[in-house]
């Protein structure tokens, strides 16, 4: 047999090709066709009386699964007499129809001379039904009581085309499968779907296609769009591609948290079929979904090439959930006649193309397409705030402009955060955010099991990469109704939607590819020096392409912006150098009296590399030329996490390493000079603001001074060689009255340029202007914000998940 099977798919390796070939090319004729002669038919839409539903289940030989499970669905219809219950028999020869008629008189029975499958007598029941609402349910189904009215309660809006219930098992051990909360993605030529757990949705939230055996439907529209296809007899995906086409047609999918049933996991199929069969009709199908249902030729010539691959590696390596395969394929080019046709017949339906109506069911692009046109500019806008990192303590720069923005935001907007941690002991200390935020989330990021040196992507963007935390996003913009999107750092632009609505602001702490160059400048090592060139490229293409998505982006200063528009010179409208890098000035003391003589002070968290270099370069080159001149200075270390390579530095007689300090201000205050020895990187050094603001006089290189120093003597002095490094740390050391001056200048720069309220002001401006361009109705209407908010999150709530 196995030697039987293999010289058939052999045989069906040869022919493959031209089968694809015949198939394509049917296709194509079909599309042209169509363009010619092809008419749209897409009435308007109208809401379903959601008074009373018709509850079909089709039936073939379920004698057992009936008497066990029909009694709960007669139960939960009992309340509404206009309600109905309809069992469609498939021809069976268990005696389940006389059963059915004999013990539940009240039931509508339909007697088939014939199986017509599950689509089939489906589609029968449907015809017959007299409610506008029809609850489709398998045999195996048991339903909770009350299951209904929530189910009937989303078809007030009219374009919700069906509604999903909440699916268990009756076994609570047995892991869900399928839960009616769907999700599907386009991926290596097919349709990809999987069932969520998500236990945070309370109410009906977007899903791409409602479970044929546990779903509600608007009967006229699912008679629209042709009922479940026939091409797919026996059975499965029929109810995935009813979910997508009602999506191109335009509709909504939905999913009912509050309406459960119980599952006895393809009771009516796999007790019925060999597992062998059912393998074999879910790969012919998942062949014939895509020729029906796929128009853009890029992504069916994808599906083409996919597909023999697959199919391939099926034929080497053994079948495998998800994949394709030969005798797959040649069942479904003996339909393609079938196919053309179901083509032809979605093609009229469709109102949005492929990549739209995948997108649709995910909760940021539906709320953008769907909510967002619709609602007033709220009095206080709903941000969305996404971090990469901890904010809470804020031990690196980024970490200090994270939460000064969201301090100084929060009297004025609605802030919900969400965001990655590199380690689980992180996660309690960001509970403190939820006293200024309404809700706060935050995740362990999962570590790159893989380095994949051929990827396209940056390293930096893939190891923040992660399916998970994209559905928390977009869950929480869906859910708490939020109007803007502010993302933190390069890496999270991957998270950005091309959204119509919903403006997409982006902080560039720095220019990653910048920073990669300036790092890779500094390195000895051809290996280093290769390896940090092609991220460097990975970076460039990266930001490039992804930065003309977003609305407008935020950078640190002037240099970055122009720096960029080298690049980018089309983002000449939509870079802000003064919206973000700031500090709270009103919570540094300026104090110049009372400092130890004759110290350094170095900052910096040690977990981002140019801090390590920097130190490096400050120990061994420019801290012996200090004290050759001055033997009695002190370089003081402030900073957490210090690699191991640096554990030398705590035996040093002119060394002071404290570690991490839980307020900067103290060393600021205390220590006579602050050094910033920064040779790569990029953006703003937060650093230096609070050594300005607290009023220590400062010596940087000109990287690490960039956007606040363009020359020495103006603010703090600017040294790029180690020499002159060194003579500008022992001039301020020994000279009060330049010192002085260059302290209180550098005090003045931050009160009048860089204070954290101010720049957030503008910053909640600029928010409000992009909101208000992109609703069709700018009214400002804070009474319908309100009542918007309290009908989905609560009024005023704050909520934090860890």
């Amino acid at each position: 047999m196995m030697l039987l099977r293999f010289s058939i798919g052999i045989l069906l390796l040869i022919l493959s090709p031209l089968l694809l070939l015949v198939s394509a090319a049917v296709l194509c004729a079909t599309d042209l066709c169509f363009a010619v002669f092809g008419r749209k038919r897409l009435p308007p839409a109208a809401a379903a009386d959601n008074r009373a539903a018709s509850v079909v289940i089709p039936n073939w030989n379920g004698h057992d699964l009936l008497e066990k499970y029909l009694p709960s669905v007669i139960d939960g219809v009992s309340g509404n007499p206009r309600n109905e219950v309809i069992v469609v028999d498939n021809a069976s020869t268990d005696g389940s129809a006389d059963f059915v008629a004999e013990r539940f008189p009240q039931v509508r029975l339909i007697r088939c001379d014939r199986n017509l499958g599950f689509g089939g007598g489906s589609n029968l029941g449907f015809r017959e039904a007299k409610n506008d609402i029809v609850v489709l349910l398998n045999s195996d189904m048991r339903v909770e009581s009350d299951f209904l009215a929530p189910l009937l309660e989303p078809f007030a809006d009219p374009l919700v085309f069906s509604v999903s219930c909440q699916i268990f098992f009756s076994d609570p051990e047995k892991r869900r499968e399928e839960t009616g909360l769907t999700q599907g993605w386009w991926g290596q030529g097919r349709f990809r779907v999987r069932h969520r757990v998500d236990d945070e949705i309370a109410k009906p939230f977007p899903c791409f296609y409602g479970g044929g055996g546990s779903s509600a439907y608007d009967r006229h529209k699912f008679l629209e769009l042709g009922g479940f296809d026939e091409i797919l007899k026996p059975f499965y995906y029929e109810d995935t591609d009813l979910g997508f086409m009602a999506w191109k047609r335009g509709w909504k999918v939905l999913y009912q948290p509050r309406s459960i049933v119980y599952h006895e996991h393809r009771g009516t199929i796999g007790r019925k079929f060999s597992p062998q069969y059912i393998q074999g009709v879910l790969k012919k199908n998942a062949v014939l979904m895509v020729w029906k249902n796929i128009h853009s030729w890029r992504m069916l010539l994808a599906h083409f090439a996919g597909c023999f691959a697959s199919s391939v590696h099926t034929l080497i390596s053994g079948d495998q959930p998800g994949s394709f395969s030969f005798p797959g394929l040649a069942k479904a080019f003996f339909q393609i006649g079938g196919a053309a046709a179901s083509r032809w017949r979605a093609r009229s339906l469709a109102a949005v193309n492929d990549r739209e109506a995948f997108r649709r069911h995910i909760g940021g692009y539906f709320r953008d397409r769907f909510d967002a046109p619709l609602e007033p500019v709220p009095s206080r806008l709903r941000v969305l705030f996404a971090a990469p990192y901890a904010i809470e303590p804020p031990l690196h720069g980024g970490a200090v402009f994270m939460k000064l923005t969201l301090e100084s935001l929060a009297p004025l907007a609605r802030l919900h955060v969400i965001g990655m941690l590199d380690r689980p002991d992180e996660l309690a200390r960001q509970e403190s955010l939820s006293r200024f935020c309404q809700s706060v989330r935050f995740n362990v990021r999962r570590p790159l099991r893989t380095k994949q040196p051929s990827s396209r992507l940056p390293h930096a963007v893939r190891e923040f990469a992660d399916s998970e935390f994209e559905w928390r996003l977009h869950r929480t913009l869906y859910q708490e109704h939020i109007d803007v999107v502010q993302l933190e750092y390069t890496q999270f632009a991957q998270y950005a939607g091309d959204y119509k609505y919903i403006p997409c602001f982006l902080f560039e702490h720095d220019l990653y590819f910048q920073s990669v160059a300036r790092t890779m400048n500094g390195l000895t090592g051809a290996g280093r020096r290769v390896q940090y060139g092609l991220e460097y490229l990975r970076a460039l293409r990266y930001e490039l392409r992804m930065l003309p998505r977003m609305t407008r982006i935020q950078v640190c200063g002037e240099h970055n912006a122009a720096y960029l528009r080298q690049f980018l010179p089309d983002l000449r409208e939509r870079l802000d150098t003064d919206l973000r890098a700031g500090i709270q000035t009103r919570n540094y003391e300026y104090s110049r009296d009372g400092r130890e003589p004759n110290t350094l002070l170095f900052v910096g968290s040690f977990r981002h590399e140019p801090n390590v270099e920097a130190l490096r370069w400050m120990v061994s080159e420019i801290l012996p030329r200090i004290t050759a001149m001055k033997p009695e200075a002190q370089l003081v270390i402030v900073g957490s996490e210090p690699p191991p390579s640096l554990g030398f530095l705590v035996n040093h007689p002119n060394i002071r390493f404290t570690g991490y300090v839980e307020d900067i201000r103290g060393p600021l205050a205390r220590y006579a000079v602050f050094v910033c020895p920064v040779r790569s990187g990029s953006g703003v050094r937060v650093k230096l603001l609070e050594a300005f603001a607290a009023g220590i006089p400062a010596v940087s290189t000109s990287i690490g001074a960039e956007g606040l120093a363009g020359a020495s003597g103006g603010v703090c002095e600017i040294a790029d060689s180690s020499d002159e490094f060194a003579k500008a740390a022992i001039r301020l050391l020994e000279d009060p009255q330049h010192s002085d001056d260059l302290a209180a200048h550098a005090r003045h720069l931050v009160e009048t340029e860089k204070d954290g309220a101010v720049i957030t002001k503008r910053l909640e401006s600029m928010y409000r202007k992009e909101v208000t361009l992109r609703r069709p109705s700018a009214a400002l209407d804070g009474e319908a914000e309100t009542e918007c908010v309290s009908t989905r999150a609560g009024k005023g709530s704050a909520s934090t998940a860890w």
